[in-house]
């Protein structure tokens, strides 16, 4: 049988890595509401006081209630706070704060270490951590998202961010980012725990006994040379049966997938900056870099340098 030290959802949550993350208290005095254009590709907004809704410009809104995370995947604008009232501020890309004249608000509403807002007494209380870079989250994790996701949150992890975030002392940079990627992955757990929850066909897949061992392979191991056949023998069934029983519930045939986990793969390590084009062809089982450029044109359109250059860009 075979061996699985992480779990499929384990090896795509494996993939948060905030990087000086912008993380902010907001205090807010009602009525009050924030308009957000930043085109984040994450953003986790922790209720801690008040009530809050978000509502994008399509009219879909989702209220906020104490204890409650939500996670926004971009780059969709919205609005944050009491939503039938006119945005006091105006989040830009790079987290430039204006009016909607375009006046700067930044040292307006500056209220203390990473402390932002109306009223530094304010009743509505909010915790906002931002992913400002793509390649700081997995390719493989956004794509498994809708545009907003809201649970009830782990109020021990919670109050820690909350405390840490008016801190001042050395390594409270690196120690606020790891705190953003467990609250991430956290609610993210709590999420896709649930069953109406629209996550990824593999996800859910991975629970099968047949299909899930076959994918805990292919995310561990995607350096291997694999066939349907090794991948049968490994997790002992019939080539037929396998390929049969992972089209149904995964809904693409084992070769398929294998190929866009190697290549969502690769596009993380590229996006990352540190490896060479042999060195992630290698690491995601292509034999040279011309074959993983060969590849990654083919499905993504682009070769790997152009995907490098565009994410620089």
């Amino acid at each position: 049988m075979c061996n699985r030290p992480m779990d499929a959802l384990g090896s795509v949550l494996n993939g948060p890595r905030a990087a000086n993350a912008f993380l902010l208290r907001v205090v807010m005095t009602p009525p009050w509401s924030v308009r957000i254009e930043d085109e984040a590709p994450l953003t986790v907004v922790v209720a801690v006081s008040g009530t809050a809704a978000v509502r994008f410009d399509d009219g879909e809104t989702t209220s906020m209630y104490p204890g409650d995370v939500a996670v926004l995947r971009g780059p969709d604008p919205y609005v944050y706070g009491d939503v039938e009232a006119p945005p006091a501020a105006f989040i830009q890309p790079g987290q430039r704060c204006v009016r909607a004249d375009g006046t700067d608000l930044v040292d307006e509403m500056n209220l203390g270490v990473r402390t932002w807002g109306n009223d530094a007494t304010g009743d509505s209380v909010s915790l906002v951590g931002t992913y400002g870079a793509t390649g700081e989250v997995s390719a493989r994790l956004l794509a498994a998202l809708p545009r907003l996701i809201t649970v009830q949150g782990n109020a021990a992890l919670t109050a820690l961010l909350a405390a840490e975030m008016t801190r001042r002392a050395p390594g409270q940079e690196v120690m606020l980012d790891r705190l953003l990627d467990l609250l991430l992955i956290d609610t993210l757990r709590a999420w896709f725990s649930r069953p109406e929850s629209a996550g990824p066909t593999w996800i859910a897949a991975e629970s099968d006994p047949v299909v899930g061992q076959a994918l805990s392979l292919i995310h561990h191991n995607p350096e291997h040379p694999w066939t349907v056949s090794d991948l049968a023998r490994r997790c002992a069934v019939s080539r037929a049966a396998l390929a049969r029983r992972f089209n149904d519930l995964v809904g693409e045939p084992p070769m398929t997938y294998l190929t866009t986990w190697r290549l969502s793969m690769a596009a993380d390590l590229l996006a990352s900056g540190d490896h060479t084009l042999e060195a992630v062809a290698r690491e995601v089982g292509y034999g040279s870099a011309f074959a993983l450029s060969a590849a990654f044109k083919r499905v993504r359109g682009m070769s790997p340098r152009d995907y490098r250059r565009s994410l620089a860009g």
